[in-house]
């Protein structure tokens, strides 16, 4: 059996839930225990109807509109929002009002967010605790959905770095190299790595290159663009896929990543490193049979450019 227990402080109503047997939720003294026992029971009836709905999705957005849909009839509002700031999750469904109530929401002594129903005019007492009962069908599904979330996004994402890993941006290479030869929009490739990696993990460290890979990538990421997808391809090598991007503006960018790389001081070990990168750049073709094409010719750049000196972008020529 769910137990359920709750706290009101600061204007937070915490609501503990955990596998064992359980009392009612306390309630504020103006409910009787008669009362109290069939808001109790009616509660639990339809937390059991409402978790046979939720237990059908996975999807975050989905589950919460969901629930609010379920609770809107016995509890009208005019919108509800769950934040989970571990995980940077906002979720609004409706129009916020101006009379809220909030719930923190801990399910075995971890917190998995706050749930807010606001509407125009206040919540009442019985309201309330309606409203505390009803998370009882919401919060497993709930749990599972940050579950899951949190699995697809490791799919996604380099464990090192936390941007996009190597799988996420062969699709998205296959995906907008379509787009781009079928709507004649220019696509364009950079690939870059760090001069003499090898060289500064053989004399500082395996640890301190990773160290000096994050703080990379987190360098490269405040010269993008939103639209612009950054991914780990590999070791010290990183590729930006640029939409909507001729050979001009890759290039410039290129260089502006390049320079900002070169002027910017890098700890390793308590010591101030200046490090350098080489990077090719290419542009679709028309004559480009497959994304590949676009790959192999930023990758041949990336490898003039190292021939050729290093610290430098090189451009793939038609």
């Amino acid at each position: 059996m769910l137990g359920v227990t709750a706290t009101k402080q600061d204007g937070f109503t915490t609501v503990v839930f955990s596998q064992k047997s359980s009392e009612p939720v306390p309630e504020p003294r103006a409910v009787s225990a008669s009362r109290r026992t069939r808001l109790y029971r009616r509660g639990l009836d339809q937390a059991l109807r409402t978790v046979a709905v939720l237990q059908t999705t996975l999807d975050l957005d989905q589950l919460i509109k969901l629930f609010s849909r379920e609770v809107s009839a016995e509890v009208p509002h005019s919108s509800i929002q769950y934040q989970n700031e571990s995980q940077e999750i906002n979720i609004i469904s409706g129009r916020a009002a101006k009379q809220i109530h909030t719930f923190e929401l801990i399910v075995e002594d971890k917190a998995i967010g706050q749930i807010t129903f606001s509407r125009g005019k206040p919540f009442s007492d019985r309201e309330a605790a309606q409203l505390e009962y009803m998370l009882c069908s919401l919060v497993y599904p709930l749990r599972n959905a940050l579950q899951y979330k949190r699995a697809f996004r490791a799919s996604m994402t380099d464990p090192l770095t936390g941007i996009y890993n190597r799988s996420v941006m062969e699709s998205a290479l296959n995906r907008e190299s379509g787009l781009a030869l079928r709507h004649k929009t220019p696509l364009s490739l950079i690939i870059l790595d760090i001069d003499n990696f090898k060289h500064i993990n053989d004399t500082y460290g395996h640890q301190a290159g990773d160290e000096l890979i994050i703080a990379l990538s987190q360098t490269i990421s405040k010269e993008l663009r939103k639209t612009d997808m950054l991914a780990r391809y590999g070791g010290d090598e990183f590729t930006i896929l640029l939409s909507n991007t001729d050979r001009l503006g890759a290039t410039t960018l290129a260089n502006n990543l390049r320079k900002k790389i070169e002027s910017t001081s890098y700890s390793v070990n308590d010591e101030e490193l200046d490090i350098t990168v080489s990077i090719g750049v290419s542009t679709s073709q028309d004559s480009d049979n497959t994304s590949n094409d676009l790959f192999l010719r930023a990758d041949e750049a990336l490898y003039q450019a190292k021939r050729e000196g290093r610290n430098r972008v090189q451009t793939a020529c038609d």
